[in-house]
């Protein structure tokens, strides 16, 4: 990292930061896209059990010590006064982060995944249930269930 100048390792610390961000949106909310679209599941359900994982784990993203390293070659300690290090940083990196607040924002990427999961099936099975099945007869318009309509 020391044959980066100052200003490129702040830029490439700042992009790390951001992409980490847009990933820890994307296992927390990312079940609700699904719902738009379920092919992204095999997107989805890796990114979501890897954030879990980390942070049941009690582990570290491999983003975080990649980040900290360009920040130290940018001459930084760490968190700088820009839009990004005091917003991102803040919300990646929380004060007061410990292995119980770790294991509870697991439960809720966990919960919050759950429930847009839930979403997706139900709409599923509403879907499916809306199709009539192969071969069944289909009222012409106009009719239902072999009764005149106008009746």
């Amino acid at each position: 990292m020391e044959a980066l100048s100052g200003d490129l390792a702040r830029v490439l610390a700042d992009a790390v930061l951001v992409v980490h961000a847009a990933f820890v949106a994307w296992v927390v909310l990312g079940g609700f896209a699904v719902a738009h679209r379920p092919a992204l599941a095999w997107l989805h359900l890796p990114a979501a059990a890897w954030g879990a994982a980390i942070s049941f784990g009690g582990w570290t993203c491999p983003l975080t010590p990649l980040e900290h390293a360009l920040r130290r070659a940018a001459g930084e300690a760490g968190d700088g006064g820009g839009f990004v290090e005091r917003h991102l940083l803040a919300m990646l990196y929380p004060d007061g982060l410990t292995r119980g607040v770790q294991v509870a924002l697991g439960l809720g990427v966990v919960a919050v995944n759950l429930l847009a999961y839930a979403l997706v099936r139900r709409r599923r099975r509403a879907a499916r249930d809306s199709i009539p099945a192969r071969g069944a007869a289909v009222a012409p318009p106009g009719r239902e269930r072999g009764r005149d309509a106008h009746r």
